[in-house]
């Protein structure tokens, strides 16, 4: 009798270990999918205690799911993207990746660096954008290590000098981690071994509706921010920093994206809606909450955190029905919203804006949070 408790006393524990095991094991991989030159893409997927998980592939960093739960508890996936790799390789508008090596535009692909001048590969008219023709989004991150938690990637990817016209050869490294805080970390490093510019930001386009649900314009959105960067008809700010004051660009009080976004305003007519970056009230560098937006449907809220002086706010502009969702829907116009932590557009070509000059021997080090709540 002794003997048969006792089996059953070890059987007990064993299961309750694996129970236990099972539930620290948050780390999955999968294969995705092959490039033209037989890199293996993988698909790596974390999750936490609440109920959220994220899944990233070693292809443009690219988050590629971001599943949240709402205030009823139905899980969302929150952000627009593709069931297949193919979609990501041949048509993708930026969907969820790592841009660079400098997000946004440079005007007329050139800049001055020590008195020499670079030429970029011009891939938005007469622009360089998030990179050039082959940017970060666009090219193999090789997945160095998860953490003991398994809740956190590291990714990286050799930039090679003079890559789309870059100078220096330049290591970068991006770290997503999701803790049991409800905290999506993005932590971007990097070096080079010869004077260049630097400026990366993550662009994934957000429907807190769930990301085959329709347009984004009534999701409540706060940016603190007292002023924005004017454009040109070509996309590059021009001028001195204008005040969000009293324009349809003043979201200091949180709300709707489209309660503007129609008005006769010549900067909404430029971008074609929202496609502007703003001043943030940052300006020491230090993490901070700058902002948040919260979907009306699900009650999934997403505060933003970050150390960078500028954001990105792009309303899904140019999407017209071509591209099909995960949910075999369209992606129409404003089905998602892009809120690209970062420093200015153009910022090589402007002195007065902070600089992104990444010298050797410095590590280029920032961090962006996006924080939700149901």
């Amino acid at each position: 009798m002794f003997n048969t408790l006792l089996k059953v006393f070890f059987t007990l524990l064993f299961l309750i270990s694996c129970t236990n095991n099972n539930s620290v094991s948050k780390l999955s991989m999968s294969d995705f999918g092959k490039m033209p030159n037989g890199e293996i893409i993988k698909k790596f997927k974390i999750s936490n205690a609440n109920g959220i998980s994220v899944e990233v592939i070693n292809y443009g960093a690219i988050i590629t799911n971001l599943f949240v739960p709402d205030s009823s508890g139905l899980i969302k996936d929150i952000v627009l993207g593709f069931n297949d790799f193919n979609s990501y390789y041949q048509n993708n508008p930026y969907f969820g990746a790592i841009v660079g090596r400098y997000g946004n535009r440079i005007s007329n692909g050139t800049f001055l660096l020590d008195d020499v001048k670079y030429e970029l590969k011009k891939n938005n008219g007469p622009n360089s954008l998030h990179g050039g023709l082959v940017g970060f989004d666009k090219v193999f991150w090789k997945f160095i290590e998860q953490k003991s938690d398994n809740q956190s990637l590291y990714f990286e990817y050799h930039s090679k000098h003079m890559e789309e016209g870059f100078p220096g050869n330049l290591v970068v490294g991006v770290e997503y981690s999701l803790n049991d805080s409800n905290e999506l970390k993005i932590k971007y490093t990097a070096s080079t071994d010869k004077k260049t510019i630097i400026n990366l930001t993550q662009h994934s386009y957000f429907n807190l509706s769930g990301e085959s649900s329709g347009d984004i314009l009534d999701h409540v959105l706060n940016i603190n921010a007292a002023y924005y960067l004017p454009v040109n008809e070509n996309m590059i700010p021009h001028g001195p920093y204008e005040k969000v004051e009293s324009t349809p660009f003043d979201f200091n009080n949180p709300k709707k994206i489209g309660l503007d976004i129609f008005v006769d305003d010549i900067q909404l007519k430029i971008g074609n809606g929202y496609d502007h970056c703003f001043v943030l009230d940052n300006i020491d560098g230090k993490l901070k909450k700058i902002g948040s937006v919260e979907s009306p449907v699900t009650g999934i809220k997403m505060d933003i955190i970050t150390d960078q002086p500028g954001i990105q706010l792009y309303t899904g502009n140019f999407l017209d029905g071509s591209l099909e969702s995960k949910e075999k829907k369209q992606y129409e116009k404003h089905s998602g919203f892009c809120l690209e932590t970062q420093h200015f557009p153009n910022s090589p070509n402007q002195k007065e804006y902070p600089s992104v000059i990444l010298n050797k021997g410095e590590v280029y080090n920032t961090e962006t949070i996006y924080k939700f709540s149901y």
